[in-house]
C-alpha cells in the first residue's frame, strides 16, 4: 500500500490523483475546526478570518483581541483557539504554493474534501486569491528568518607549480571569492576535480528535476 495519502477530488474535471494543498497528512487542527465549524454562522466565520489574516500579516493578535473574538461566537475559548489555529493553518497551507500551482477550483474542491462548510468557502478563497494576497506575502516573508544571498562572485583560474605541504605539482584550482548581501566575503579554493564534480551533479539534480516535473501527478490542471 501506498504511503501517500491521496483523496478523489469531488470536483468533474478535476485529476482523482493529486494530494490537498494541506499536504499528504491533515494537520489536527484542521480536522477539528471542520467539525467545530458546523456550529459558527457566517459572520463569526469571518471574523475569524479577518483575525487570521491580521495575525499572518504580522499584527499582534492580543490576548485582549482573542477573548472579544472568542466571546463573540458561541464556542469555548479552547474551541475558538482551534478555529482560529485551523484558520490559519488553512490559509499559510494554500499561500506558501504558487497561484500556477494552487488554482482557486482545485482550493475549493480540496475545502469541500476537507469538509469545510460550503457557506465558508468563498471567504477563505478570497482571502488566497484575493486583492491582498500579495500584502500577505510579502508580511510572511518580512517575518521569516532570512539567509544572506549571494551578491557576487569572483574567480581566478590558479596553478600551483609546486606545494610540498600538499605535494602537489601542477594542479590547477579555481579560486573564487563570494560577497554575500550582509558584506561578509568568503574565499575559497576548488580543485579542478571537485568542479566538475559539482558540475555534474548539478546536471543530474536538473534533469531529476526535470524528469519529476513530467509525471503526470505533479502537473498543473487548467
Amino acid at each position: 500500500m501506498s504511503m501517500q495519502q491521496v483523496i478523489p477530488s469531488s470536483k468533474p474535471g478535476i485529476a482523482a490523483d493529486r494530494t490537498l494543498f494541506v499536504g499528504t497528512k491533515v494537520p489536527t487542527e484542521v480536522k477539528l475546526t471542520a467539525k467545530l465549524l458546523r456550529n459558527v454562522d457566517k459572520d463569526t466565520f469571518r471574523k475569524f478570518l479577518k483575525v487570521a489574516v491580521s495575525g499572518i500579516e504580522g499584527e499582534d493578535i492580543t490576548e485582549e483581541i482573542f477573548s472579544k473574538l472568542a466571546s463573540s461566537s458561541s464556542l469555548s475559548s479552547e474551541a475558538a483557539g482551534t478555529v482560529y489555529s485551523g484558520i490559519c493553518t488553512l490559509l499559510k497551507c494554500a499561500l506558501r504554493l504558487s497561484q500556477n500551482s494552487l488554482k482557486p477550483e482545485i482550493f475549493k474542491a480540496d475545502l469541500k474534501d476537507l469538509k469545510i462548510p460550503a457557506d465558508f468557502i468563498p471567504d477563505l478563497a478570497s482571502a488566497v486569491f484575493g486583492s491582498r494576497r500579495q500584502i500577505i506575502e510579502d508580511a510572511i516573508l518580512d517575518q521569516g528568518g532570512r539567509l544572506p544571498t549571494l551578491q557576487r562572485l569572483k574567480w581566478r583560474l590558479d596553478v600551483a607549480i609546486s606545494t610540498s605541504a600538499l605535494n602537489r605539482v601542477l594542479e590547477p584550482t579555481i579560486l573564487m571569492e563570494t560577497t554575500l548581501s550582509d558584506g561578509a566575503v568568503h574565499n575559497f579554493e576548488v580543485p579542478i576535480s571537485k568542479f566538475h564534480e559539482l558540475r555534474y551533479n548539478v546536471a543530474y539534480v536538473l534533469k531529476e528535476m526535470e524528469d519529476l516535473e513530467k509525471r503526470s501527478i505533479l502537473k498543473i490542471q487548467d
